[in-house]
């Protein structure tokens, strides 16, 4: 089995190996340790050789192998305890003891293993200082008056004092080496999960800010289209009828003023959300992270209690209906006030539906239909055939009028649905909640 030793390098850092150590000052440490260790380990042998009457060279080549074996201590600290076991009865490997079970207990070896390997060299020293104490009490036994009690405390006490400190300092470095790790490894997930928040909220930020790019492109078109192409409509009526009926003329340019004084004032009424409502709202296109979503909601948000109610379809039929357009209106249902986003969202549609009959339909009759029921609100426009003989006003289509309804239709959970008729004319109809998502 095993074992990770006590000291690690940190998660982050690049180690070079040498074998199973980690770095180099670790090989260094080891090979001292059991250069140290074979030296005591041959002393000691030559002393057990003496005694047990046998070849010294033996007991230098036993001592030297014992001692040598410490160097594999953070591979095998198994081995390196049970080799320090063993040679306890020849009073050798003092030193391989402590650093074995200190190694022991610091590495990630199971707790029971440890338990019974230091359960052992217990028992072990604990019996070979008893045998010495009990010799040498022995011997001197005139000289000295101990008692009965006085071999084995002291023996438990030698045996405990080269076996206890070792063990519960290697508990302590191995304890502190996991909680380490374990804090390294919170910090590794918490810096992921900071990463995949950042990355999400950029995410966010981006959509937030081609969602109010988006709207923004939406409401100018809104603003813009229908008032110029009115005066577009305008413009050529006035064109053709100056030489014929300067009264009329003169009745075409007072409304050609009026609707360009009507889209500044729609104009600077945006424009003046965008600058002094958050300030963020201005900088939208470029302000970072979720501050983003709170630029555009605030922009939004005024943008829709300054826009136009749905109370105000009357006098956009009446601006069709002074360009020349026979419009027709009827409104069934009781009229009741909406949110103000239903109410922006369904002018809108009318508003979009009728600048699109100017620009494709020249001359064509239109019908436009309110109905207020229980809980929405329904608007349909269509027109019939263009009529030949009407003059096209040349406008140019952009094709985003009817992706523009449909986007804030649906954005509102309700129903858009548009097309052409078997009449040949064009058909754009809606249905809005009575309390539609902000």
């Amino acid at each position: 089995m095993t074992a990770t030793g006590e000291h690690r390098e940190g998660a982050g850092s690049t180690t070079r190996g040498y074998g199973w150590w980690e770095r180099r000052r670790s090989v260094v440490l080891d090979v001292w340790l059991a250069l140290l260790s074979a030296v005591e380990c041959v002393l000691e042998g030559v002393r057990f050789a003496g005694d047990a009457g046998v070849p010294v060279p033996f007991g230098v080549v036993f001592g030297l192998f014992a001692g040598s074996v410490l160097v594999v201590r953070r591979r095998w600290p198994i081995a390196v305890v049970l080799v320090s076991i063993a040679t306890t009865p020849a009073e050798m490997g003092y030193l391989m003891g402590l650093v074995g079970l200190y190694t022991l207990a610091a590495s990630d070896v199971p707790r029971r293993i440890t338990a019974v390997l230091t359960g052992m060299s217990l028992v072990g020293t604990f019996i070979v200082a008893y045998v010495r104490l009990q010799q040498s009490v022995s011997v001197h036994a005139g000289d000295l008056g101990h008692g009965d009690w006085y071999v084995p405390v002291l023996s438990l006490l030698m045996s405990l004092g080269l076996t206890a400190p070792p063990v519960l300092f290697g508990l302590y470095i191995g304890a502190r080496r996991r909680l380490m790790e374990s804090l390294r490894e919170r910090a590794d997930s918490l810096e992921r999960e900071l990463s995949l928040l950042a990355d999400r909220a950029e995410e966010r930020a981006e959509w937030a800010r081609t969602e109010e790019r988006t709207r923004i492109a939406r409401e100018m078109h809104d603003v813009v289209a229908h008032r110029v192409s009115l005066m577009v409509v305008h413009a050529a009526a006035l064109q053709a009828v100056a030489p014929k009926d300067p009264a009329k003329a003169v009745r075409n340019a007072a409304l050609v003023g009026d609707m360009g004084r009507q889209a500044l004032t729609e104009l600077r009424e945006m424009l003046g959300v965008l600058r002094t409502g958050d300030p963020a709202v201005a900088r939208v296109a470029r302000v970072p992270l979720a501050a983003v979503g709170r630029a555009a909601a605030a922009a939004a948000a005024a943008a829709v209690e300054d826009g136009p109610r749905l109370r105000e379809v009357e006098v956009l039929v009446g601006q069709s209906r002074a360009a020349g357009m026979t419009v027709e209106l009827s409104v069934d249902g009781e009229v009741r006030p909406y949110a103000p986003e239903v109410e922006q969202t369904a002018y809108r549609v009318v508003q979009e539906a009728l600048t699109n009959v100017h620009k494709h339909a020249a001359g064509a009759r239109t019908w436009v239909r309110l109905a207020h029921r229980g809980s929405e609100v329904a608007m349909q426009v269509e027109n019939g055939p263009s009529d030949g003989a009407a003059a096209d006003a040349g406008l140019p289509s952009g094709g985003n009028g009817l992706v523009g309804m449909r986007e804030r239709v649906l954005g509102l959970g309700g129903v858009f649905v548009s097309g052409p008729t078997d009449a040949g004319g064009f058909r754009v109809s809606a249905v809005l909640p009575d309390q539609g998502p902000v």
